[in-house]
């Protein structure tokens, strides 16, 4: 696998450990072109970086070398942890995303970003299910890599967790759910969310699991396939 190098200065200085990197974060880069998305992750002003960054043509850049801190995942949650960009790799996919017009992301980026998440998956023994959108790390404030992006092909790769299509049968949706509902996505990890109260940040935080696990359903509101997928991930 062939990987280039065009360094940005947004970084720690301090170095980390291999055991340190227990997440992959997947983002879009939001920007009108690559050479804009490149000059905006290289500016000091804008103190924005990423570890890797896949062009539209699956080119892969090294922009932050693994042992230091990119500043990719800003404020962010995901289980007992607090902020991801300590332990984790970034990985920008060249995508124009929701403001500039967001493009399905191509055949050769995806098969590069496979094999560059098996290649780091393998070096720094990461879980499957510690392979994460920017959208659950930080759901009231990112949508990226949204509703276009491929989670159940790269599934098949053990990159991501997914559900079986057959698992659905004998469970009903209620009112009463809600709450269960709520702890099958605090199980999986997200946070920001109110499991008794209501609370009107729940909507994008039910948005952000759709957009990860049912994007043709991205309503923000909980219906039985909604609750279905949360009950498999988790039981």
């Amino acid at each position: 696998m062939k990987i280039l190098s065009n360094y940005s200065p947004n970084h720690s200085i301090k170095t980390r450990s291999k055991n340190d990197i227990k997440f992959i974060i997947i983002h879009y880069t939001g920007m009108q072109s690559e050479i804009e998305s490149i000059k905006r992750l290289k500016n000091p002003k804008h103190k924005v970086s990423c570890h890797y960054l896949i062009n539209r043509s699956g080119k892969i850049i090294q922009m932050v070398k693994d042992k230091h801190t990119a500043w990719h995942a800003g404020k962010s949650k995901w289980k007992n942890h607090t902020n991801l960009n300590n332990k984790s790799l970034g990985i920008e996919l060249v995508n124009k995303g929701h403001k500039y017009g967001y493009q399905s992301f191509s055949k050769k980026q995806i098969n590069s970003l496979i094999g560059l998440c098996k290649f780091l998956k393998k070096k720094y023994l990461i879980k499957k299910e510690n392979f994460l959108g920017h959208s659950d790390i930080a759901p009231l404030r990112k949508i990226d890599p949204g509703e276009k992006f491929p989670w159940q092909k790269l599934s098949n790769y053990n990159i991501g967790k997914w559900y079986k299509k057959n698992q659905f049968k004998n469970l009903k949706y209620s009112k009463n759910s809600r709450i269960f509902f709520f702890k099958n996505l605090q199980k999986l990890g997200y946070r920001y969310l109110s499991i008794r109260k209501k609370n009107i940040k729940n909507k994008r935080i039910v948005r952000s699991f759709q957009l990860h696990y049912l994007p043709n359903n991205v309503t923000g509101n909980i219906d039985q396939k909604t609750f279905e997928i949360s009950y498999f991930l988790t039981h």
